[in-house]
């Protein structure tokens, strides 16, 4: 089988569109600079990325940098965190057993019908509160030595105020998690039943049908979808400065609100978010290509 080698040709069509999406744009300037009568300075922007700081001498990140490295930082262990749970219940509701197929579903359910909001601050305020103080994580900092909480720090960000990172990162994770678990559960429903009875016909346990015959067909389809739900997680990380997690749209919001310029800094941070979540969206289909030409 040949991989198609077919590219995009350029037609009338296209440049209407094209035409249309720029003036829409320009009518959208217009109307900015004409009622609305807006001054735009951007000469402040960079100091607000980042400061020199006198006693180091040297150039350190300001509000906005550091409200970006907390975004990547909730959005990295929350992906990673989200995978673990969203396969693990993602074959629990392939289970034949009533048990982890029952419990799945009901965690399915539970996070799929409440609204993002309140299922934040219901976990923050109810759940979080008991699980970090329980397994230590409030006074992780008080226990680490000075090179402990340099590790801490560049992994999760400023010690102090680890507990509400970790609480974000719980939160995140737990939300997607459940729309990840149906992702992987129609990605292993989409293996034909005749495979896993020919796997099985050759003395594959259930457990070795999964790893050699049916995961690896599966992993293959879900990466689609799993980098659409990804790129949401990015975007819903800024939903956890609700709970005064100082992340970038967090900063952003006290950065607009002491400069008073409002639109560039939320046309600012749109571009942010916007490279952010292009740049996942290409990593995810250099990986999906290369899977693609490893089947041929």
């Amino acid at each position: 089988m040949s991989r198609s080698t077919s590219r995009y040709r350029w037609s009338w069509v296209d440049s209407v569109v094209l035409l249309g999406i720029i003036g829409f744009f320009g009518f959208i300037g217009y109307r900015v600079n004409t009622v609305l009568v807006y001054q735009w300075d951007w000469g402040f922007l960079p100091g607000y990325l980042f400061r020199w700081d006198e006693e180091t001498q040297s150039l350190l990140p300001n509000l906005l940098v550091k409200g970006l490295l907390t975004t990547l930082r909730l959005a990295f262990w929350s992906i990673i965190l989200a995978t673990l749970i969203g396969f693990v219940t993602g074959m629990m509701r392939t289970s034949r057993r009533l048990f982890p197929q029952a419990f799945s579903r009901l965690y399915v359910e539970l996070i799929r019908n409440v609204p993002p909001i309140v299922f934040i601050f219901v976990f923050y305020f109810f759940i979080s509160s008991q699980i970090i103080p329980l397994l230590g994580l409030d006074t992780l900092d008080q226990r680490l030595g000075p090179t402990g909480q340099s590790v801490v720090e560049f992994l999760f960000g400023p010690v102090s105020l680890l507990s509400n990172t970790f609480s974000g990162i719980f939160c995140l994770a737990l939300f997607e998690a459940a729309y990840i678990t149906e992702i992987v559960r129609s990605g292993i429903q989409s293996v034909s039943v005749g495979q896993r009875e020919a796997a099985m016909s050759i003395g594959l346990s259930r457990w070795q049908q999964m790893r050699y015959v049916v995961l690896p067909q599966a992993v293959q389809r879900v990466i689609p979808p799993l980098a659409g739900q990804f790129i949401i997680l990015i975007k819903d990380s800024s939903i956890v400065s609700l709970i005064s997690i100082q992340e970038l749209t967090f900063l952003t919001l006290e950065v607009a609100n002491s400069t008073q310029r409002v639109f560039e800094v939320w046309v600012f941070v749109a571009g942010v978010y916007f490279a952010l979540c292009y740049s996942c969206a290409l990593i995810f289909r250099r990986l999906e290509m290369r899977l693609d030409s490893s089947r041929i």
